[in-house]
């Protein structure tokens, strides 16, 4: 079976291979995460002329469309191949990027937005399944909270620097941040296409061989059906409650910070800074897996983030940016956790397809999550709006009570990965 260590000679050999498998999403999670644009660019909206209001319905209907995008590109990505899905993202995304600098009208900006929302679809569940599926073939899925928690970092902190030169960039023009961002999303394309190998879904091998025989022939959709258990249901809401959450709360608080007094130059490296810390932070999930467990970080995650909401309420600059530092980071953990319970509880024949199904229902709630948050910063101010929305965070702390206290099962005995030992 080739899930075991005895077959690649042992752990030090399973290191060895999932290390191998390792580098190249490394670089290619550098590059493809030099985006200058990403924590200025609701000020570029608004110096465009756009209004709060058209700035969250922007990223609203990028979320949605993402969303609604997902299960058509995780099908494709399962069927012409991972690698051809992200390949076909990241350049839709790197040529959305030049248009939003090249045009000012709000209806292009919508056309943009809608083809950058398909082009994160494309991205969305092709990259996670390209990597578990390379590490599967090489019986390294043991470390795969360990590569991902550092795949992560790597792209957050890099998003960080990134996020600072922008910054800096925007001094000269904001062509230079746009193009910039869509050179680097080229060279991540040129990366992968050289260094990693084609997974399609049919060439996919699976943990669990016998149950993949059984049920090789499965549409994704019947596949999302056995393996959808109460408690798997529940975590897909909760963890897009929390990304709901978290995505609108870093890119508003750009606005919040501007409105409480902060300069340009401030928030860019207050938001650089915030990337740091959830790039970091997710170098500790490995030890949060063994020690604490996903049950109990989630709702860490959530009342974590409802206190940094309601601290943000209070109107004082200092106050939202020592709350944003000091505790954006910890969700990051639980979001590794969480994407590794997700790739343990569906088979490789269908992967990409159940993981976009998965990120569907988050790009549904974070662009619904965008225009209520949009909302309430119009009608209350941004202050109190943030502090309103900690309501969704503690909504989906008490939705997971039941699985944190009941014990329920995530995954099924069918999806769980085999004992090494027993082959």
């Amino acid at each position: 079976m080739t899930g075991t260590t005895e077959a690649l000679g042992g752990p030090a050999a399973v290191d060895d291979a999932a290390r191998s498998v390792a580098r190249p999403f490394y670089v290619y999670a550098v590059l493809a995460n030099t985006l200058f644009q990403r924590g200025v660019f609701v000020i570029f909206l608004y110096q465009r002329g756009f209004s709060v209001a058209q700035v969250a319905l922007l990223q609203t209907l990028l979320y949605l469309v993402s969303g609604l995008a997902e299960v058509p590109t995780g099908v494709i990505a399962d069927r012409i191949g991972r690698r051809a899905g992200i390949v076909i993202g990241q350049m839709l995304i790197a040529g959305c990027l030049l248009g939003q600098v090249a045009f000012s009208n709000y209806w292009v900006f919508l056309a943009l937005f809608v083809g950058q929302g398909v082009g994160m679809a494309c991205v969305s569940g092709s990259d996670t399944a390209l990597l578990y599926d390379l590490l599967v073939r090489r019986g390294a899925t043991a470390g795969y909270v360990k590569i991902k928690s550092r795949f992560t970092m790597l792209g957050t902190v890099t998003s960080g620097a990134a996020i600072v030169l922008g910054g800096q960039l925007q001094e000269i023009s904001w062509g230079v941040v746009y193009a910039g961002s869509a050179a680097c999303l080229v060279l991540a394309v040129v990366v992968l296409m050289s260094r990693v190998p084609e997974v399609r879904g049919a060439d996919a091998v699976d943990e669990q061989d016998g149950a993949e025989e059984e049920h090789g022939d499965a549409t994704a959709w019947r596949a999302m059906l056995r393996v959808a258990t109460p408690a798997l249901v529940t975590l897909v809401v909760v963890s897009g409650l929390m990304h709901a959450t978290l995505t609108p709360y870093i890119i508003f608080t750009q606005k919040t910070l501007s409105d409480q007094g902060a300069g340009t130059a401030l928030v860019s490296v207050v938001i650089s800074a915030g990337f740091f810390a959830g790039g970091l932070t997710p170098l500790l999930s490995d030890r949060a897996d063994r020690r604490i467990g996903y049950r109990v970080i989630v709702p860490v995650s959530l009342l974590t983030l409802a206190a940094a909401l309601g601290l943000s309420g209070l109107g004082l600059v200092w106050v939202t940016v020592a709350a944003f530092l000091a505790l954006v980071g910890i969700p990051e953990i639980t979001a590794v956790l969480v994407d590794n319970v997700f790739n343990e509880a569906v088979p490789s024949r269908h992967r990409a397809s159940l993981l976009s199904m998965i990120a569907f229902v988050e790009s549904a709630l974070i662009g619904i999550g965008y225009l209520v948050l949009g909302a309430l910063m119009d009608g209350l101010g941004s202050s109190v709006g943030m502090a309103t929305y900690a309501a969704v965070p503690v909504l989906a702390c008490l939705l997971w009570l039941p699985v944190l206290f009941g014990g329920a099962r995530v995954t099924t005995e069918i999806e769980k990965p085999a004992d090494p030992k027993a082959s």
